[in-house]
């Protein structure tokens, strides 16, 4: 008994999120997404431009944007208007749009890159043959955003994801169509990952009537 007591006690693990922000990450503003568009653009950072761009319009999770193969978005050589995905969460295919700024710096960065079809997009330290990991995909965005002058505490990899969902709804009041795009199966996840309020709601229905 008297040995159990002289033990020295097993050092606590540390927490995987000590230090950091928990909770649902705001989506960007427009004028931050231009802010960090403009300055890869001015660096010459094709790769992460393209990246960035794609996770804006496509508002797919980190994990899907870094399995996008080349031929999911320009299987024939150019990128296409329109690309579709099956997500990792739920298996379920998401459509989304390409914007033409998007197209181009996914062009500029498939030149420069010389990808083919067969080879994901965005490739990390561990080879040509493997896609990036959702880690070095989240310091990636931790930089982007840092650069601009925000905490990247504040923001992540959903950030993106929610950016233009957020901008869509806030627009257009559509919950349906912001539901489609996110690719969520209940209307209820995309009402609790937008973050909507009756506040939200009531300002929509004020611009109703009947």
């Amino acid at each position: 008994m008297q040995d159990q007591l002289n033990e020295p006690a097993a050092p606590s693990r540390v927490p995987w999120n000590k230090g950091k922000l928990t909770g649902a990450k705001p989506p960007l503003r427009p004028k931050h997404v231009w802010s960090i568009r403009t300055k890869l653009q001015i660096e010459g950072r094709a790769r992460d431009l393209a990246m960035f761009n794609l996770a804006i319009d496509s508002k797919l999770r980190g994990c899907d944007v870094i399995a996008i193969r080349v031929e999911d978005v320009a299987a024939g050589g150019y990128t296409a208007d329109r690309a579709t995905v099956r997500q990792k969460k739920t298996g379920r295919p998401v459509r989304f749009e390409l914007s033409e700024q998007t197209r181009q710096a996914i062009d500029d960065y498939l030149k420069a890159a010389k990808k083919r079809p067969g080879e994901f997009l965005f490739t990390g330290r561990r080879g040509a043959g493997r896609s990036m990991t959702t880690r070095q995909y989240a310091r990636l965005v931790s930089e982007w955003i840092g650069s601009v002058g925000l905490d990247p505490r504040l923001f992540g990899t959903h950030s993106l994801r929610r950016t233009k969902a957020t901008l869509i709804y806030r627009r257009t009041g559509n919950l349906r169509a912001v539901q489609l795009l996110l690719g969520h199966t209940k209307i209820e996840s995309t009402v609790r990952y937008l973050g909507i309020e009756v506040d939200d709601a009531l300002a929509i229905a004020e611009q109703v009537d009947v």
